[in-house]
């Protein structure tokens, strides 16, 4: 076995007694720890202030007699505050830093029984960062009141990755958070769950300012609801969420809406108002449509970020608010900031953590839990649940997944189609007519006799159409649609096989091209007149 040595601090409590045969009567941990026979201390590394070396020499000198074979080194070490953080930590990392330690030729052993609850941790810390490589000991008295006896001690394994039962719980717990962000659907999209989980994450450990982006509808206002939720539950957060769609603020009101204003202020401020900013104090802020905001509201939104402190309209001194911010925007705000209505310096503070919400046809996986979700959503305003019969739910899933169908409200789209359909159901059961009233409906709002209009219904007639697979159909108008942007057979070819075109000795990518559209009858001329040249 290698050499061990322990490192711990003198307790000023539990290790002082009355100078005399007496202390042999009371446990003291830093005694007791060098009277196990199953311990053999070669060295007893004592942490201790200058005012307690009277206290220290005599458990010095107990020590050697119940284990002469101990060393016992001491560290003088003095502490302006024994309890502040920074000091003490400060300390003992250069302590640590400094010690005469081989890993390779003894074990360590770090004593955490005694010394203040500050130090206490911080030991703890400097061991699991490795500072300090050893392994936790804890000791505690014999249950019965016996001075005499060593009592007994227990070593705190820091791999956390071997306690199963902890790593399970954890993952349970981040698969709790995630659920709740998602408001309990079962969504099947690998690249909206896996962000799901990022935004879980930086939920949990950043106050930071979250940008979500992504199109009217995807549901940026419900996900930074649900994140103020998941916050407020784990205590992260006090206040209230405020939300304000930036959007409806235009002119002298905007300023007001936000930051407040004081009485007399301007014409028609009889009273005072807080204003949203105030509102969101020790909560959540979202600012939705961000990039509707005028420059100058930006410039006072990005001080109350940095500073948390702003000036009320008319007031000529500043108050406080404490709130984390998010920011949710359906335009490119980089573009904004090109064009110079979007201050550089905001989009860098909200760019640190920003995440892009899908669309409902980058979703078609998730409409089915959706379509379930708004259900029970209608069912809990209504107090009447709604169900669709087999046929009327494989007949509007059909519809609903169909890649032409663009969904351009989102899930408000989705949302308001269950609405109506649950509203119209006969006897509490949507049926097929519903259904193909509602389809029909749908198609009117989105202004196509189908779901959608991808460009092939005037190049190919419906026999060749109804011969399509989805899969061919959106492929085929992707290649059309980049075709119809080209301004050669070539031009396209190369756009179309730019990755593939590498891995060839050699490239013909107009014949590529050609014979692609050959497959499906069609010609470079048809696409966009026959005079282009090819």
């Amino acid at each position: 076995m290698k050499p061990l040595t322990v490192v711990s601090f003198l307790g000023s409590t539990l290790d002082a007694a009355k100078f005399g045969p007496s202390r042999w009567s009371k446990w003291r941990p830093s005694v007791a720890l060098a009277m196990h026979e199953d311990l053999r201390i070669e060295r007893f590394v004592m942490i201790h202030a200058a005012m307690h070396r009277r206290l220290a020499d005599q458990v010095s000198e107990d020590i050697a007699s119940v284990s002469p074979e101990t060393r016992v080194e001491r560290q003088v070490i003095n502490f302006d505050d024994a309890w502040d953080f920074e000091e003490v930590y400060g300390k003992l990392l250069d302590f640590a830093r400094a010690l005469d330690l081989d890993p390779e030729a003894e074990d360590l052993l770090v004593h955490i029984t005694t010394g203040t609850h500050v130090a206490q941790i911080c030991l703890f810390l400097l061991t699991e960062a490795h500072y300090l490589p050893g392994r936790l000991i804890q000791t505690q008295p014999a249950r019965r009141v016996d001075g005499a006896a060593p009592g007994s001690w227990a070593i705190i394994d820091l791999d956390l990755s071997r306690y199963d039962s902890i790593a399970t719980r954890f993952a349970e717990d981040r698969a709790q958070g995630t659920s709740f962000l998602k408001s309990g659907i079962e969504t099947q999209s690998r690249a909206f769950n896996a962000m799901i989980e990022e935004i879980e994450q930086v939920a949990a450990r950043s106050r930071a300012p979250i940008l979500l982006m992504g199109p009217t509808g995807a549901g940026k206002s419900q996900l930074a609801r649900r994140i103020h939720q998941l916050k407020k539950l784990k205590r992260q957060v006090a206040g209230a969420f405020v939300e304000v769609n930036c959007a409806t603020l235009r002119g002298d009101g905007a300023m007001s809406a936000l930051f407040g204003h004081t009485r007399g202020a301007f014409t028609g401020a009889a009273t005072a108002r807080e204003g949203l900013l105030r509102g969101a104090d020790k909560g959540m802020l979202f600012l939705d449509e961000i990039g509707e905001l005028g420059l100058d509201e930006q410039a006072m939104i990005l001080r109350a970020i940095e500073d948390k402190r702003f000036l009320p309209v008319g007031a000529d001194r500043e108050v406080d608010s404490d709130f984390q911010l998010i920011a949710g925007t359906n335009r490119d705000l980089a573009q904004g900031v090109a064009q110079g209505t979007f201050r550089e310096d905001l989009f860098a503070r909200l760019n640190l953590w920003t995440f892009t919400l899908p669309g409902l046809a980058q979703r078609r996986e998730d409409i089915a839990p959706n379509l379930d979700y708004e259900l029970d959503r209608h069912a809990e305003r209504e107090g009447e649940r709604i169900s669709f019969n087999r046929e009327a739910r494989e007949a509007y899933l059909a519809f609903a997944t169909d890649p032409r169908a663009p969904w351009k409200g989102n899930f408000r789209d989705l949302a308001a189609s269950v609405t109506r359909m649950a509203t119209f159901a006969p006897k509490g059961r949507i049926d097929t007519a519903t259904v193909t009233a509602e389809i029909a409906r749908l198609q009117r709002l989105w202004g196509a006799a189908g779901p959608t209009r991808d460009g092939l219904d005037d190049l190919l007639d419906d026999a060749a159409l109804t011969a399509l697979d989805p899969f061919d159909r959106v492929q085929l108008a992707f290649v059309i649609d980049t075709c119809r942007q080209s301004r050669s057979l070539s031009e396209a070819g190369r756009t179309l096989f730019a990755a593939s075109r590498t891995q060839r000795t050699s490239t013909n990518d107009a014949d590529r091209l050609r014979k692609y559209l050959a497959r499906f009858g069609l010609r470079w001329g048809m696409l966009e007149g026959e005079d282009l040249k090819s």
